[in-house]
């Protein structure tokens, strides 16, 4: 299982990328592994308001449909929707080609809150 080191980790399986006043934000190899194989991605529109901890999208899996919920809040400045016709990536390349929004922060403390690398793969092994 992949667990880049760049990134930051929310206990609910969401990866962030920081990418100067903005994060990039999709969901972990080991979400879309226990999700299995994705169907169906719902996100939200450019210019939405997203809080943290709140759900702003979710992802239909074989299995279960699952909400998507926010590591930081912010403005979204961009949506990947490719997923729209495509949501097989999220299982494909969770990390590159399908990573979900981009949000300008709106309180960058808030990462302080997420999980490195190391602390999430400790946290993937309790489950």
């Amino acid at each position: 299982m992949s667990l880049p080191n760049d990134l930051l980790y929310s206990k609910e399986h969401e990866w962030v990328k920081k990418e100067g006043n903005t994060v990039r934000i999709g969901i972990t190899d080991f979400a879309q592994d226990e999700l299995g194989d994705i169907v169906f991605v719902e996100l939200p529109e450019v210019g939405d308001e997203i809080s943290v901890d709140e759900p702003f999208g979710s992802v239909e899996s074989v299995k279960t449909v699952s909400e998507l919920y926010a590591p930081v809040s912010g403005k979204i400045v961009e949506v990947n929707t490719e997923l729209e016709d495509s949501p097989e990536l999220v299982n494909e390349s969770p990390y590159e080609n399908a990573w979900m929004i981009v949000v300008e922060l709106s309180n960058e403390s808030e990462l302080d809150e997420l999980l490195s690398s190391e602390a999430y793969k400790e946290l993937i092994e309790q489950d």
